[in-house]
């Protein structure tokens, strides 16, 4: 009857169980960190859109094949320029 104390763990077998526990509380660990980061995170829906620039919406155009690069370069140097003074 002495076969059932045959059966003990080696250090292979110590090593594999203390690794699954450090992996299991780490994954643990790891999904609680997670959830509370979603539960407390900003909702993206709640942001509103900025706004284009006009150069984003000149980029836009110029891509669009609405305006020639030369047309899209004279806006854009217009818009650099400033406000036009009035004399």
């Amino acid at each position: 009857m002495m076969f059932w104390y045959d059966h003990d763990v080696d250090g292979w077998g110590w090593f594999a169980m203390s690794a699954g526990m450090v992996l299991f509380w780490a994954l643990i660990i790891t999904a609680v960190v997670l959830l509370i980061r979603a539960l407390h995170a900003p909702h993206e829906h709640t942001h509103t859109p900025t706004a284009p620039t006009p150069e984003d919406i000149l980029r836009e155009r110029l891509a669009r094949g609405e305006i020639d690069e030369e047309e899209y370069r004279r806006r854009l140097r217009t818009l650099h320029a400033g406000p036009l003074k009035k004399t």
